[in-house]
């Protein structure tokens, strides 16, 4: 069965602001050193398992030309604009769709564009094996990621470690992020998994999973993929879309459906959520410092500066994120990473949309 990719990629990164804005997020960012972008190392890294004609990029009408500066070999047709913000799953539907018209069923890989994966071949096998799980049934399949440490910002997959299918583990529940203790209590039980936002199903599994529990969004996908390639296509993509409900494909679909499996992944993830990331990203120094640009530090422990060419002296701070740009510089403590969102919620009160 031929294997196709949905790479999300409408994202804003605004945890990463000031460097992710707007006209220019995280996802179209290089944070790794080696000068390639997030998204370019996510199309990298899928290239051994999936041809570029059959990888389809779902992001923001804003977006299209970074897509198409950014990855000049995906077929133009391939990139799909959402007209408005609906959240994962009518994105996740507009991209079954595209592929359901192209093929009469296909395995249909689920990857977000801003994660980084270390071990790329562990990666690789995982999905081979979370494909042949996908092809039985109806089984719907989710990349769990084994915990090494209680996390709160994440969402857990509860799974039962009696019921399997090949390597995969039937789901239980899916549960919110929780509490610092129940996170520790989660780990303790070696039942649970984070939850990644990574699927693989069939095509014809996805679609008749939300003909079943989103009928209404359903209808309105099978409306745009009647519309696929007419002169009407933009019009009624507009038109179902703006008119979409705005849910996620985890309380869409997967919390109320059955034949769900979890298929622990231990490759190297990282969600690379927030600026606390690149501690796990780049090597720090002897004094726990992760620099970059023009920086010196003195006295200084434990921080993450991000600069330019402009010179950044750091003298006796501890613990904080400091990261400099052309119009906008950010200092912050580390454990108040979360919100830096709220900088962008106080910038558009203020009506400062030059920063955002």
């Amino acid at each position: 069965m031929k294997t196709t990719a949905l790479i999300m990629a409408g994202g804003r990164g605004e945890r990463f602001w000031p460097k992710s804005r707007k006209n220019l997020p995280k996802q179209f960012l290089s944070l790794t050193g080696d000068g390639k972008t997030m998204i370019q190392l996510t199309i990298e890294r899928i290239l051994p398992l999936v041809a570029m004609e059959d990888i389809y990029i779902s992001t923001n009408k804003d977006y299209k030309s970074l897509v198409l500066e950014q990855l000049p070999n995906i077929p133009k047709e391939n990139i799909l604009c959402e007209p408005y913000s609906r959240n994962t799953a009518p994105c996740i539907g507009l991209g079954a769709v595209h592929i359901a018209n192209k093929y009469d069923d296909a395995i249909m890989l689920v990857l977000p564009s801003d994660h980084l994966i270390k071990y790329n071949s562990m990666f690789i096998n995982t999905l081979k094996d979370a494909s042949e799980i996908a092809q039985k049934n109806s089984n719907i399949v989710t990349i769990g990621i084994t915990p090494d440490y209680p996390e709160t910002g994440y969402g857990y997959i509860k799974f039962n470690p009696s019921l399997g299918e090949g390597r995969a583990f039937e789901v239980d529940r899916f549960v919110e992020k929780p509490s610092l203790e129940v996170a520790k209590e989660y780990l303790a039980t070696d039942e649970y998994l984070w939850n990644s936002g990574m699927f693989v199903w069939k095509v014809s599994s996805i679609l008749n999973k939300m003909k079943e529990l989103m009928p209404v969004t359903y209808q309105g996908l099978l409306n745009i993929q009647e519309s696929i390639g007419t002169e009407e296509e933009e019009i009624i993509l507009e038109k179902e879309f703006r008119n979409f409900q705005s849910i996620s494909i985890d309380y869409g679909i997967m919390e109320k459906s059955k034949n769900i499996y979890t298929l622990p992944g231990t490759f190297g993830w990282d969600d690379v959520g927030s600026w606390l990331a690149v501690e796990r990203i780049k090597k720090s120094n002897e004094y726990g410092n992760v620099v970059d640009g023009n920086v010196i530090t003195i006295e200084s422990k434990n921080c993450i500066i991000e600069g330019g060419k402009k010179l950044i002296a750091a003298v006796g701070i501890e613990n904080l994120i400091v990261v400099d740009t052309e119009d906008a510089t950010l200092i912050c403590d580390k454990d108040s990473a979360g919100d830096i969102k709220k900088i962008l919620e106080n910038l558009k009160i203020c009506n400062r949309n030059e920063y955002i």
